[in-house]
C-alpha cells in the first residue's frame, strides 16, 4: 500500500479545508449552543460534490474513492465534528446504501439529488430498545398487494426530522428469525412518516438526532432495496464502510484537538518558559501524535481495501474502535494541557472532548467492534 495521498487526495483535502475555515469555524459555537442543525451548509459542500464522494459521475457524485472521501471528512471534523458526522452518516449511510443495493432505475431516481444535497439523507436502523440487537427490531413492513405498510419508530437517527430520503430497515419476518428484515426508501412528505423528539445531547449538538415515526406509512413495493429479508445482511456491508465514516470523523476530531493543544502549550508560559518545554506536557503530545498516527494508518488499510473491494470487515472494524477510542483519550489530555482554560467555552478543546465520545458509540460502539474483531480473528 502506497502510503503517499495522490494529488487528487491533496486537493480535495485543501478544499474541504478551505471550506471549513471560511463557511463552518466561525458559525461552530453558534451552532453548537443553539443545536442548529446548517442545512445551507451542506447545500453548499454539495455544490463541491462533498456530499456524494462516492457518487458516479453518471448519477451525479464526484465519483472519487475512499481516500478522498477520508479526507474530506477528516479536514471538516479537525474544525466542527457535527458537521463532520451528518457529512458522513449522508455520505455512507443513505447515499451508500442506494449505491450498493439499488437497481438502475432507484440510482436514477435518488442519488442525484442526494449527491448535490438537494436532498438530506438519513437511515434508520437503531430502535429505542434494539440498538446492537437489531434481529428483535419492532418497526414492521406488511405487504399489501403491491404496497408495504410501515409501523413504529426508529430512534437515534441522523437527519431523521430534516432528511428528504430515508433508507429504513424494517421487520418483515418473525423476531429473532433468519433474514427477517427488509430495507425501503421512504421520502418525506409520505403519509404516515414524520419526526418524532429530536434528541438534546451532550456533543454533536448541530448534527440533527431525531425519532423517525411510520404510523401506516404506505410505499409501493418499486422502494424497497434489494430481496425480501435482505435488510439486515445489506445494513452490515453498509456498517462496513461506514465504521471507515467514523473512523475518519474520530481522527479529525483527534488531530484537531492535538493541534489546538500544541499551539498552546507553545504560547502558554509558566516559570518563564513555555509549557511545551516541560516533561508532562511534552510526553502528553508525543503520545498522542504516535496514537494518531497509528489510527490513521489503519483507516487508510481500510480504505485501501475498500478501495480494491477485498473483504475488510475486521480492518474497518479495527480503525473504527482504535480511532474513535484515541480521539476520547487525545481530547481529554488536550483539556489537561489547556487547564482551567480547557474546561471553558473560549477555546475549542473543550467542544472536542464532548463531541468525540459519540464516536465510541455510533454505528456500533467499542464493544461491539471488539466482538467484530474477535469473530474475524478467530475464524
Amino acid at each position: 500500500m502506497n502510503f503517499q495521498p495522490s494529488e487528487l487526495t491533496l486537493q480535495v483535502a485543501q478544499t474541504a479545508r478551505d471550506f471549513a475555515r471560511q463557511h463552518i469555524a466561525p458559525h461552530v459555537m453558534e451552532w453548537d449552543e443553539s443545536q442548529e442543525f446548517p442545512v445551507p451548509v451542506f447545500r453548499e459542500m454539495g455544490k463541491l460534490g462533498l456530499m456524494g464522494v462516492l457518487v458516479p459521475h453518471e448519477y451525479g457524485g464526484a465519483g472519487m474513492g475512499y481516500y478522498e472521501y477520508k479526507a474530506v471528512i477528516e479536514e471538516i471534523a479537525k474544525v466542527c465534528g457535527s458537521v463532520g458526522l451528518s457529512l458522513a452518516a449522508h455520505n455512507s449511510l443513505c447515499t451508500g446504501h442506494i449505491l450498493a443495493f439499488g437497481n438502475e432505475a432507484q440510482k436514477k431516481q435518488w442519488l442525484p439529488g442526494l449527491a448535490t444535497a438537494e436532498w438530506i439523507g438519513a437511515w434508520g436502523l437503531t430502535e429505542a430498545n434494539t440498538g446492537s440487537d437489531a434481529g428483535n427490531m419492532q418497526c414492521t413492513a406488511v405487504k399489501e398487494g403491491d404496497h408495504w405498510v410501515i409501523n413504529g419508530t426508529k430512534n437515534w437517527i441522523t437527519h431523521g426530522k430534516s432528511g428528504e430520503i430515508a433508507v429504513v430497515i424494517c421487520r418483515t419476518g418473525e423476531p429473532r428469525t433468519k433474514n427477517n428484515s427488509t430495507a425501503f426508501v421512504v421520502e418525506k412528505g409520505t403519509p404516515g412518516f414524520g419526526a418524532g423528539k429530536k434528541e438534546n445531547k451532550l456533543g454533536m449538538r448541530a448534527s440533527e438526532t431525531a425519532e423517525m415515526v411510520f404510523d401506516n406509512c404506505r410505499i409501493p413495493d418499486r422502494n424497497r432495496l434489494g430481496e425480501v429479508g435482505d435488510g439486515f445482511k445489506q445494513a452490515m456491508k453498509v456498517l462496513d464502510g461506514g465504521r471507515i465514516s467514523i473512523a475518519s470523523l474520530a481522527l479529525g476530531i483527534a488531530k484537531g484537538a492535538y493541534e489546538a493543544a500544541v499551539k498552546y502549550s507553545q504560547e502558554r508560559y509558566q516559570f518563564d518558559k513555555p509549557i511545551a518545554s516541560f516533561q508532562g506536557v511534552s510526553f502528553k503530545l508525543a503520545d498522542m501524535a504516535t496514537e494518531i498516527a497509528a489510527a490513521e494508518l489503519l483507516i487508510l488499510q481500510a480504505c485501501d481495501l475498500k478501495n480494491r473491494h477485498l473483504p475488510m470487515t475486521k480492518e474497518a472494524a479495527m480503525a473504527k474502535y482504535y480511532a474513535s477510542e484515541v480521539a476520547v483519550k487525545v481530547a481529554n489530555d488536550a483539556v489537561q494541557i489547556f487547564g482551567g482554560y480547557g474546561y471553558t467555552k473560549d477555546f475549542p478543546v473543550e467542544k472536542f472532548y464532548r463531541d468525540a465520545k459519540l464516536c465510541t458509540i455510533g454505528e456500533g460502539t467499542s464493544e461491539i467492534q471488539k466482538i467484530v474483531i474477535s469473530r474475524e480473528a478467530l475464524r
